[in-house]
């Protein structure tokens, strides 16, 4: 393998821009938990999971911002530290995407409601236990620590100098990253053509203009939705990867100052494109906020869902065909 690209250096410019994103990341996730705190009626089954993802965006954003305004520039203690809980909050990031996305395919598409508590707890076990445990081992055998800033912004990662830091990189998170950029596609495009087939059955029952106009709005909205969560969520991503690759490779473009920057931002801003979609995009929720800020009684919102995702399909009414959908 050639040899690793010498350290790479932050400018200020470029601290400042990715400590930005970790502060609008954390306030995002941080108000993703207090909608969820504030308003009981709110807390459904897929906002509950999109808590535990806010959670772990939270402390992820927390420890990027401690190691990018550090920028750590060789061993340490507090690097291992930030390091192991980086990589716990930033693994579990991962595994709670795909809950999400598997859970709204388990419900929307088989239909699958009578286990939700064991599902929800298999949840639980695999997107904490599985980084806790990588974590916990990486940090016993000491594959945690400096990293030159060549895999990372900043902050601390893999060191660079054990023998199978590759393999480690991969355990700790690119290999459960890389996954994701293919499970979470195939899951809601499932998802959406399960979702148009089901339109496209109740306008052919339903032909009322209206009623089918109105229906078809709301569709797209949900529609719109699933498409954005892969797709963000591979936008943000994809900058890491590349300078992993990079790295492997040993050229000098990793250093590039832009595609430094896209890195620091994909892997800090997780949090802040969550609050925007599921908060600021989401109207039951953005109502309400409007309404706390002006010191008046929310109004309900019915055209979304309060976790701003589409729900399982209704169940049909006697004489109708297909499957209608709720895309509130």
């Amino acid at each position: 393998m050639p040899p690793p690209a010498p350290p790479t250096e932050l400018m200020p410019s470029e601290r400042a821009v990715v400590l930005l994103s970790c502060v609008l990341s954390a306030l995002g996730s941080g108000l993703l938990v207090a909608t969820h705190a504030l308003w009981p009626d709110l807390r459904s089954r897929a906002r509950r999971l999109l808590l535990f993802l806010s959670l772990a965006d939270l402390l992820s954003a927390v420890s990027y911002f401690y190691g990018v305004l550090q920028d750590f520039s060789g061993p340490s203690w507090d690097c291992v530290l930030q390091g192991a809980l980086s990589t716990f909050a930033n693994t579990s990031s991962f595994f709670w995407t795909v809950a999400i996305a598997l859970y709204l395919y388990l419900s929307i598409v088989r239909a699958t409601r009578g286990h939700g508590g064991l599902l929800l707890w298999a949840f639980h076990v695999v997107s904490w236990g599985v980084p806790l445990t990588i974590t916990v081992a990486a940090v016993i055998l000491k594959k945690i620590g400096y990293d030159a800033s060549d895999v990372s912004v900043g902050w601390c990662w893999i060191d660079l100098e054990a023998e199978d830091h590759v393999l480690w990189m991969l355990l700790t998170g690119k290999l459960w990253e890389m996954l994701a950029y293919v499970t979470l596609p195939v899951l809601y495009l499932l998802i959406r053509k399960h979702i148009s087939r089901a339109h496209e059955a109740l306008s052919e029952y339903r032909p009322i203009l209206s009623e089918a106009h109105r229906l078809q709005h709301h569709s797209s909205m949900a529609d719109k939705k699933l498409v954005l969560i892969p797709v963000i969520f591979i936008c943000l991503r994809v900058w890491s990867t590349v300078r992993f690759v990079l790295t492997l490779c040993g050229s000098p473009a990793v250093q590039t100052p832009v595609l430094v920057v896209l890195h620091g931002i994909g892997n800090t801003f997780q949090g802040g494109a969550n609050c925007i979609m599921f908060v600021l995009c989401t109207r039951a929720v953005r109502t309400r906020l409007l309404a706390l800020c002006c010191c008046r009684c929310p109004p309900q919102a019915p055209a979304e869902s309060p976790a701003g995702l589409p729900k399982a399909p209704a169940p049909s009414k006697p004489g109708d065909s297909g499957t209608p959908v709720d895309p509130r």
